[in-house]
């Protein structure tokens, strides 16, 4: 039996075994075609190109697909499906560039055609081993995903069952918190308890990973009160309704175990999506470091020769998940500012600053240091703006959907920085881009946000 706590942590491991083994077996079936055709195994230089441009579509293509997010539970019919869909969009998109490129000409349409079916054919091999591996390493215990059930009912019962029933995905159900609860125990070995406003700290102390609301659709009033009741977490959540029949157009379900489950609260940084996010935010954090190495030691001089003090100011800030992190900045104020004061909120006018952290400031410059929070990993580059815990618990009962914001890394820049929404403008507002941020995520969305913060400059009327 594996050890939980060592083991608890491998989704992305587990997701990122699907990575490679479709990227090496689109490399077998392209040598494996080459030997087939030309009756040799040593692919030609020539032929490497149109495989590493396949290497691309297929980064391109297959996270379209979800097929790197977690089939955890999910049918390998599906996947298989998914696989074969990727694989021809993958192929039609290399005789499409080959075309565009006049290159068509210069390769054997034999040993595409043989590529396109070994390469299939390897391509559901590796995915059905893979899938096969993992629900055998689940079974013994690896890779397990806690559940906390809230609901009423023959549906809490029927989920739990359909779980303990497949032990092989690796879902674990900790607790059920039961909104009817009769006065049982436990339900199929499994701790029941009465679900009470504090359930979300019942989540948090039994180190639950998601949250499964098992309440029929026509129960609008108890989901909108367990909804409430987990207005601060940042965990997923997921709604297990009756939907059996049901036909359900543009709504983000997911077929668990053979059960619809709507996604109510589930951040996009998740397999695949969180490595390449996290390839993005530390490739360019270590070349932007680079670059301006020389201006970060100008800055630093100017900082210590204004004032007495250190040369970086430290603060905690609320990031991914709710977990605080410690935020770096060139210091623009004199070390005591707050002493008497207390955290104070940054408006137009004050005079906290020195002579040079105010012009730190009102450039931006003084936010530069934060490369290196990037390079740690506390924090990325494109994400919502990171706030105090002081300020946070004040914002989280105002402003609707303010915790949600903390599903995704705090970046130095964001979409709401872009459009304007810094400094002391409207917080609503401001959550509002953050969320449509975290929903319509992606790696483009990144790239257009930190060219739009490159092209709109980092001096801004609401930067002080």
């Amino acid at each position: 039996m594996f050890r939980r706590g060592f083991l608890r942590d491998h989704s992305s491991v587990s997701l990122g075994l699907y990575v490679v083994v479709d990227l090496t077996m689109i490399c077998i079936g392209a040598y494996l075609a080459y030997a087939w055709r030309f009756g040799n195994l040593g692919l030609d230089t020539h032929y490497r190109g149109p495989v590493f441009v396949a290497i691309l579509l297929t980064w391109s293509v297959f996270p379209s697909l979800d097929l790197y997010d977690s089939w955890r539970g999910r049918s390998p019919v599906d996947q298989i499906r998914m696989v074969t869909l990727g694989w021809i969009a993958v192929m039609l998109g290399l005789i499409l560039i080959g075309f565009a490129l006049k290159q068509s000409d210069n390769y054997s349409r034999l040993w595409v055609l043989a590529w396109a079916l070994s390469g299939w054919a390897l391509l559901v091999l590796g995915r059905i081993v893979a899938y096969t591996l993992l629900r055998e390493l689940r079974a013994r215990g690896w890779n397990h995903r806690r559940i906390l059930m809230v609901g009423s009912g023959p549906l809490v019962e029927e989920a739990l069952a359909r779980v303990k029933d497949a032990p092989s995905t690796g879902w674990e159900v900790i607790a059920v918190a039961m909104l009817d609860h009769d006065g049982r125990r436990d339900i199929h070995n499994v701790r029941v308890v009465e679900y009470k406003a504090r359930t979300e700290r019942l989540a948090r102390r039994f180190d639950a990973d998601e949250v499964w609301l098992c309440l029929p659709l026509d129960q609008q009033p108890l989901i909108d009160r367990v909804l409430w009741d987990f207005r601060h977490s940042t965990i997923t959540m997921r709604l297990v309704p009756n939907l059996h029949g049901m036909r359900l157009i543009q709504h983000p379900v997911t077929d668990i175990l053979g059960v619809p489950m709507l996604n109510l609260s589930v951040s996009p940084m998740h397999g695949l999506s969180r490595l390449m996010k996290a390839i993005e935010d530390r490739t360019l954090a270590l070349i932007i470091l680079t670059l301006i190495s020389p201006l970060l030691l100008v800055l630093a001089i100017g900082v210590k020769m204004s004032s007495p003090g250190p040369i970086f100011f430290r603060q905690k800030r609320m990031g991914w998940n709710g977990r605080n992190f410690t935020i770096l900045k060139f210091r623009s104020m004199p070390v005591d500012v707050e002493s008497k004061t207390g955290a104070v909120w940054a408006k137009a006018g004050e005079k906290r600053s020195t002579r040079f952290g105010g012009f730190l400031r009102r450039t931006s410059l003084d936010e530069l240091p934060q490369f290196i929070n990037v390079l740690r990993g506390d924090m990325s580059i494109v994400g919502p703006r990171p706030e105090r815990p002081v300020f946070v618990d004040q914002f989280k009962d105002e402003i609707p959907g303010y915790m949600q914001k903390h599903m995704v890394k705090a970046g130095i820049t964001g979409w709401a920085q872009v459009n304007g929404w810094r400094g002391s403008t409207d917080l609503t507002k401001r959550i509002e881009h953050d969320l449509y941020y975290i929903e319509h995520w992606s790696i483009w969305f990144d790239l257009k946000i930190i060219f739009l913060t490159i092209l709109k400059g980092f001096v801004h009327k609401h930067a002080y």
